[in-house]
């Protein structure tokens, strides 16, 4: 029989709106047999996700989206079956919340200097309990205020790389995000390279160096910000470069309006060879 797997979904540790409980009661809802909690930059809601899915029956995968970046540019790496506990792995994420959590005033800032008061307060109450505060949360903040209508539009007018709401932050470089999963026992696997106009920053050729030089396990295929030329495309990449080729929703809940949990699934050859590779990595699994 066929298994339903959604391997990138968010709780509200980051930026999604359920709880890791809600989450995973709500993945048994639609028929899913495997999910991945996969919050920014945070393991923190893993072990109530995993206890939750031993209550619920929905197998539940130890995931984490890294910020990463290239040449300057923003790359979001899925790592899967990591020791949440890896010391190297755990100081590098630390490092990158606290950048996030750094950048606040400025955003506040920004947003009052584009006729939209906001203040410091105001994002941290967005982000409720999160340990991983970023741009969603501004996003949130400005929807209460009221100056936009949800966070697409948020995201679209003004908090992109390319708005005039953004402001950078650290983030680790690429190479050395897949090394420190791979360190942490775990693989890992570029989420949505070609969407949001990465296709320019993650090349073929990108993608075949990180695969020949660095290890890459896989690329997320099937993803909401993939149209059917980059599905196509990745997926014969992936084939060549013997890289597992997955599919996810990238579900947050209320905070993403396109990506239903569940909207995308990864094959169960797929899931497999990923376990297969986290098992000879002594991961977790």
């Amino acid at each position: 029989m066929t298994m339903r797997i959604d391997l990138h979904t968010h709780s509200v540790v980051s930026d999604g709106t359920d709880t890791p409980t809600r989450l995973v009661l709500k993945a048994m809802e639609v028929g899913l047999d495997v999910i991945a909690l996969t919050d920014h930059d945070t393991f923190d809601g893993i072990p109530e996700a995993i206890e939750a899915g031993k209550r619920i029956g929905v197998k539940v995968m130890c995931g984490i989206e890294m910020s990463t970046q290239l040449d300057g540019h923003s790359v979001h790496l899925l790592g899967y079956g990591c020791d949440p506990f890896h010391r190297p792995l755990v100081q590098e994420l630390a490092k990158i919340r606290v950048a996030r959590t750094g950048r606040l005033k400025a955003f506040a800032e920004r947003m009052t200097e584009l006729d939209m008061p906001l203040g410091v307060d105001d994002i941290i109450a967005a982000a409720g309990a999160s340990p991983s505060i970023g741009r969603p949360h501004v996003a949130d903040a400005l929807v209460a205020k009221g100056y936009v209508g949800h966070r697409d539009e948020a995201f679209d007018k003004w908090l992109r790389e390319d708005k005039p709401g953004y402001v950078p932050r650290y983030a680790c470089e690429l190479s050395a995000a897949i090394d420190l999963i791979h360190d942490a026992k775990g693989i890992a696997i570029l989420a949505h390279p070609w969407g949001r106009g990465n296709e320019a920053v993650l090349t073929a050729e990108v993608i075949e160096r990180l695969t020949t030089e660095k290890g890459l396990d896989g690329i997320e295929v099937n993803h909401p910000d993939h149209d059917e030329r980059a599905r196509e495309l990745l997926f014969a990449l992936g084939g060549r470069l013997g890289l597992i080729r997955t599919g996810s929703s990238d579900y947050h809940g209320l905070g993403k309006r396109n990506n239903p949990l569940g909207g995308e699934n990864t094959r169960d050859t797929a899931y497999r060879e990923m376990l297969r590779r986290i098992r000879l990595r002594g991961g977790i699994v």
